[in-house]
């Protein structure tokens, strides 16, 4: 027979009592109960563990050495209980973090500094992807959690972590590099740079809006892979781009980052539904508390 827990509890209450009176009442059950209950342990175990009588109760040499034992199973159970309370609440396991290559710059180090001292139990391992690699591997099951820009597609859950200014970003000479701000409709005769339309289709199909709104179809001269790939071709004087205020921490020389009235980039935690990894909530919930605090777009 293998013991309940209960029925463990019960036995130590007693041999640390040395009486089933008084271990009745701190256990707030009634006496008969408890004596009956070590009464099944004993026939269960095949082994006399109190020896009764009008004094109280005091254990028998078997009863001695079983009681460490008991301890040591019922200190190992509250345990388990407590490493799970933990893992529910996020505190340990781990979560795998991606970062789209535009927000890693800034992002990842305040996040996972932050994540570090507020989760010392949780281990975070933490990958860059272009948006399509990031979608892939959330889908996939890669990735528990996402920082990137959206717009994204249907199947995700996302929560906004913070908004930026959207800037023109204009070779340093460029005659329009020291206005305080444009409209979208300002540099409709520029030649751009722009990433490959191929490299995310919601982000090109929301361009393309606002480019409509503004009046004009952008001159497209040439395409780059990456951020600092644009920002290289705009500080060589190539064309113009359109980008967040963050990407400036990439390149600071060459180039002229004027906002863009009424514009603006979010950037969103972004997992699949049905993740139940309650470290990815723990995660979002240090994030969004030190946007709300910082101004994450500098702090990296």
């Amino acid at each position: 027979m293998t013991p309940e827990l209960r029925q463990l509890r019960y036995f130590v209450a007693v041999a640390d009592e040395t009486s089933f009176t008084r271990a009745a009442a701190g256990l707030h059950i009634a006496q008969q109960s408890l004596s009956q209950q070590i009464t099944v342990l004993e026939r269960g175990l095949g082994a006399r563990l109190f020896d009764r009588d009008a004094r109280g109760a005091r254990l028998t040499a078997v009863g001695r050495l079983f009681l460490p034992e008991a301890r040591a199973v019922l200190a190992r159970a509250d345990e388990a209980v407590a490493t799970l309370g933990r893992a529910v609440r996020g505190e340990i396991g781990d979560v795998r973090l991606v970062f789209l290559a535009t927000t890693a710059n800034y992002l990842l180090p305040p996040v996972v500094r932050a994540a570090r001292e507020q989760l010392p139990d949780l281990a975070v391992t933490t990958a860059e992807a272009s948006i399509a690699e990031l979608v892939a591997g959330l889908r996939e099951g890669r990735f528990d959690l996402a920082f990137t820009r959206p717009p994204l597609v249907g199947d995700l859950v996302s929560r906004t972590l913070l908004t930026e200014e959207v800037c023109a970003v204009l070779p340093a000479e460029h005659p329009l590099a020291g206005r305080a701000s444009l409209q979208l409709a300002d540099l409709a005769g520029e030649p751009w740079v722009l990433t490959p339309r191929g490299s995310w289709e919601p982000w090109h199909r929301s361009y393309d809006a606002d480019f409509t709104a503004a009046g004009f179809t952008p001159r497209v001269v040439q395409r780059a892979t990456t951020v600092q790939g644009l920002l290289g071709l705009v500080a060589a004087g190539v064309g113009i781009t359109r980008l967040a205020r963050s990407s400036h921490s990439l390149r600071r020389s060459g180039v002229a980052f004027v906002p863009l009235d009424g514009e603006v980039a979010r950037t969103e935690l972004v997992w699949l539904p049905g993740n139940d990894n309650p470290a990815v909530r723990a995660i979002a919930d240090v994030a969004a508390g030190l946007a709300a605090a910082t101004d994450l777009t500098q702090a990296g």
